[in-house]
This record gives C-alpha cells, structure tokens and sequence, in this order.
C-alpha cells in the first residue's frame, strides 16, 4: 500500500484494525476535528468510529448504531468473512443511508461528508453510516427577487433542501436530477435537473459536457460553474439566468431547459438564456396579462432610457441643437452658460458619482444603505450646481437613466445596461447622433451573434419564430399559449 507524504492512501482497508487506525490517522494528519472512538463490544470485539465530531448527530449515533453493536454484537462472531454484510441484511442498525467500503479514500470522503465509519477488527470493509447533521438556514422570502404574489420560498445552502422544493413541485419521475462533484478540495455536489421529454436534448448534451470539462480547486459558489461553462467570457450580457426562487427555475424547466443546483448557495443556474428572459420577472405570469403586457412595454421603453438618454442629451445639446425645441435649448444653454466643462466631460462625472451610490447603497448596512444613497444623491447633486460645477440639466438626465435600470427584474441583467452607457457616451461625445447610430449597430450585431449553448440571444425575434412572439412582445392568457390533455369524465355511478 503505497502513502503519498500528505496521508492519502489509495488502496484497500487491510483486516488488522490497528493498521487500519494508524493508516486513517495519518490521512487526518492535523485534522482536530475528526474524532476516533475506540470500543469494545461484550464479544470482546474491537470496533473503531471515524467521524467529525460536529458534523454527526451524536443522539442518532448512539441510539441506531452503538447500542446495537454493544447489545446485539456481531452475527456469528468473526468467523464468517461477510459478518459486515450479515449486519446490514439483518437491519441491525437503524438508519436510513448505510452502506459498506472497502476503499480508504472512498470512506475518507464520506467522513467527510458527515458519515461515521465504523471500523471491525479482523474485517477489510467498513460500514459507512449516514448520520450526518448540518446547521441549515430555514427556508424564507427571496432577498433579491420580492415578489407581490407567488411562491414566498426561496433555496437555501444546503443542496438536499433544494432538490427537495423542486421534487415537491414536479410529482413525476420525469424530473431527473444527475449529481455530480467538482472541485480538487471542496468535492462540491451539483445537481443537473431537467424534464424528460420536455428538455432539449442538445442543451442538455452540452451542459453535461460543458459541465463534465471543469478543472478547478474548488466551487464556492455557482458564479464559478457560471464562469466556466458560458459561451464567451467578453460579452457584458449575461449568458446563463440565475435564480433562488424554485418557482422560477420550475418554470424555466417547464420551457425545455436545464437547471443547476450547487451545494452551498441559494443562487440555481437556468439555461439557455435569451435577452427577453433577462426582461421578463416572475410576477408577469402570475398577474393578469393586460397589466403584465402594459408593464412589460413600460420596461422596455425604460431600457433604451437606461441606455441611450445620456447620450441622446449629449449629441442634441453638443451637435444637432435644431433637432430641440427652441424654447427649450434656450433655457439649457442659459443654465449651461457658467458650466466649466463640456456636456461629455459632466455626464462622464455625474454617472460616476450615482455608480459609486449606488454601489455605497449596497454594501453598507442595509439599515443605513439607502439612506446613504439617496440623501448622498441630494446633497452632491445640488452642491454640484450651486457650486457651478456641473449644469442643472445633469441632474435630471443622470439620475432618470440610473432609476430606470431599477426596472429591470433581473439584478445581473442591469449589468450590461450599466456598462453600455459609459460606450455610447463617449461615441456620442465624439460623432452625436451618428456615433450613437454606429453604437446600436455594434449592440445588435453582438446580440445577433451571441448564441449560449446554441441558442440564438435574441430568439424568437432574431430568427423570427412568429409563434413564440406571444411571450414576448406581450403575456397572453394561459388558455391561449399552453396546450394541456383534456381531463377525463368521471364514470357514472
């Protein structure tokens, strides 16, 4: 049996349980937290426990698995090799999970994991236990996506918990959830769940290889597994939508995708993702569809005001000022007449200064957050024009285009709306009008050919499929969009 320098060992358990201790304890080199228990049944068998102390219930290990062993002992002694496996056909332990390893690093593993690995002098297997207990955060309320009405549950960190809420919603064996580890030192679990038959069996394909391919010391978060599977890493849309509501994720496997979940967050990935999936928020399915079709036009008037009003401001005060109202470009220019610096160079600092209250707002405490914000956004915005720094006209046209990016449902969505605008700024302060022309050009052309897991970006617009635009363009009722089997007439008594 060969030991690497670290402890790992490779190989098989032999049967002389010291051997087995002193092979276990040099792979826990340094680890205080993994306990060995010693003990002795009334045969006069020696027993050997491996756990972490703080990861087991002691109450469950002692109740299902020590007192067995110490009143019912061991079937037929040791002389018969299979007593391990006699043990478990006679149910002698209580416990659900329970399984037996004769590899050191497979037991290592679940030791790991929170198992209890029970050791038998004279054996070359161990019984591997699950008596595992995690503190867990309770399910609450979605903290990033509030919703008005709909499910008020949300995932939680612990993966066992969200496989759970999702199984709750899909009563069918058609869900399927593929587990999987990644991560050299976390062995991080993920679940791909999917809707046999409904699922595309090419996203899937993908998403399994994409998946399968990831090399990485460990998975904190799903933000790694987002960062390693998206198509490019250089496109400021998101490529895969992320959620911690499992109504949301249902829905998205309901529409033919593949869902992530990660062990140790609340945030599940959804793909493939479209620009419209970006725009569209849970509620819109759960309202009735002439507000949530009002709504959604509202939205995506506010994200060309998001994007493009900042720009637009510039290239018709700067270089198209007939393209204004008379009345009003006289009342800017006299409001700009003591301004020190161009219209670009005011905006430029202007949006800097909302980005980074914005960016205040959310780090502090959330006790003092907004108030930060919002009473910082007052003061530097009046002291600004009272000191005749910036022009008054700014204030308006910065803080309109920041709040409409707020009516963007998705928080990862805003992103590129954020981004877009520092571009379209300085091609409208170089070319107006015709540099913010030559911007959306560019914006199209890299959504036209943005396509995660072989999905086009702007689908069903670009390519048109006319009888997807329903969920697009407007929310029709559900009787309309969804096809369902008639139920079936009851027999007559």
């Amino acid at each position: 049996m060969k030991i690497s320098p670290t402890g790992d060992a490779d190989a098989d358990l032999l049967s002389d349980i010291q051997e087995n201790e002193q092979l276990f304890k040099r792979v826990f080199l340094n680890c205080s937290d993994v306990s060995f228990r010693e003990i002795t049944t009334d045969g006069q068998v020696r027993l050997l426990l491996i756990y972490v102390a703080n990861m087991v219930n002691s109450e469950e290990l002692n109740t299902n698995i020590l007192k067995p062993l110490f009143y019912e002992g061991l079937p037929q002694g040791l002389d018969s090799v299979n007593s391990i496996s006699q043990m478990l056909e006679q149910s002698r332990f209580s416990v659900l999970h329970i399984m037996t390893s004769s590899n050191v690093s497979g037991i290592v593993e679940c030791v790991l994991r929170g198992h209890v690995a029970i050791l038998v002098d004279g054996e070359s297997s161990a019984i591997v236990a699950d008596v595992t207990n995690f503190e867990s955060r309770t399910i609450g309320e979605p903290s990033e996506e509030a919703t008005l009405r709909g499910s008020r549950e949300s995932f939680t960190e612990l993966l066992t918990t969200n496989t759970t809420m999702m199984r709750r919603i899909f009563a069918t064996p058609d869900l399927k959830m593929e587990q999987l580890t990644l991560g050299k030192y976390t062995k991080t679990e993920i679940v791909i769940a999917y809707l046999e038959g409904v699922v595309d069996l090419s996203v899937l394909d993908e998403v399994r290889k994409r998946v399968k391919r990831i090399r990485i010391d460990g998975i904190l978060e799903s933000g790694y597994i987002e960062e390693s599977i998206e198509d490019t890493h250089f496109s400021p849309f998101p490529q895969i939508l992320n959620s911690e509501r499992p109504d949301v994720v249902a829905a998205g496997l309901l529409e033919g995708k593949v869902a992530i979940l990660t062990n140790g967050t609340p945030i599940a990935l959804i793909v493939p993702m479209t620009f419209w999936a970006g725009l569209q928020a849970p509620d819109d399915y759960f309202e009735r569809f002439l507000f949530v079709t009002l709504n959604r036009w509202i939205r995506y008037m506010f994200v060309l005001i998001s994007v493009f009003l900042p720009s637009i401001y510039i290239a018709l005060t700067d270089f198209n000022p007939e393209m204004v109202p008379a009345k009003l470009m006289l009342s800017i220019a006299a409001l700009r007449e003591k301004a020190p610096f161009p219209t670009v160079i005011e905006v430029f600092m202007m949006e800097f200064v909302f980005e980074a209250l914005r960016e205040a707002g959310i780090r502090l405490p959330r006790q003092i957050g907004p108030l930060v914000s919002i009473v910082g956004a007052l003061v530097i915005g009046e002291a600004a024009v009272r000191a005749g720094i910036i022009s008054a006209p700014i204030v308006i046209i910065v803080p309109a285009a920041g709040i409409s990016s707020f009516v963007i449902p998705r928080y990862s969505f805003s992103f590129p709306m954020r981004i877009l605008r520092f571009p379209m700024l300085i091609l409208a302060g170089l070319f107006g009008l015709f540099g913010i022309a030559i911007g959306i050009i560019a914006i199209l052309i890299h959504l036209i050919h943005l396509q995660p897991f072989g999905t086009p970006y702007l689908s069903p617009v670009a390519p048109l499929k006319k009888g997807k635009l329903k969920d697009v363009l407007m929310r029709w009722p559900h009787k309309l969009t969804r096809k369902s089997e008639p139920v079936p007439e009851a027999d007559n008594p």
